[in-house]
């Protein structure tokens, strides 16, 4: 979904997008992160020691699940007739359960608050990160992007 205006972006603060799709996190997408940043720990890799873990199984990298974000949040903060969105930063970062390989993953964004920067607009939304079956959030992150007009 995309905002028809800034003024309509802004009269979203306070309020939430709602969940959006599933995304699946298997085994390959975990191996391959590992191989894409040298992050090769046992817990990741290795289904057999993780079994003994206490997790069951291998988990996902926390820094996976945070780079998921952007195809989590996939347009939700855009405005119609924008030049271009960058991410701008993340503010509180919490990995508060792991993601076991196989998870489905999927994300609810709450608009915090809208500002104006130089060419555009700031948006810092909340990312709450769901696990299908699960019963707390994996990832809950303030991020920010900047919207240019």
């Amino acid at each position: 979904m995309a905002f028809e205006s800034v003024d309509e972006l802004r009269r979203a603060v306070g309020g939430s997008l709602g969940p959006g799709d599933w995304i699946g996190v298997g085994q390959d997408r975990i191996d391959r992160f590992a191989d894409a940043t040298d992050d090769h720990q046992w817990i990741h890799l290795d289904p057999r020691r993780a079994a003994d873990s206490g997790f069951g199984g291998t988990i996902a990298h926390g820094f996976l699940t945070l780079s998921l974000l952007p195809a989590l949040v996939a347009g939700r903060v855009a405005v119609s007739g924008a030049r271009m969105s960058v991410n701008y930063g993340l503010d509180k970062v919490r990995f508060p359960a792991p993601v076991p390989a196989g998870a489905r993953l999927r994300a609810v964004v709450d608009i915090l608050d809208v500002s104006d920067v130089a060419g555009g607009v700031q948006v810092r939304y909340r990312v709450t990160v769901e696990r299908d079956g699960g019963n707390k959030p994996v990832c809950v992150a303030e991020a920010l992007t900047r919207v240019y007009l």
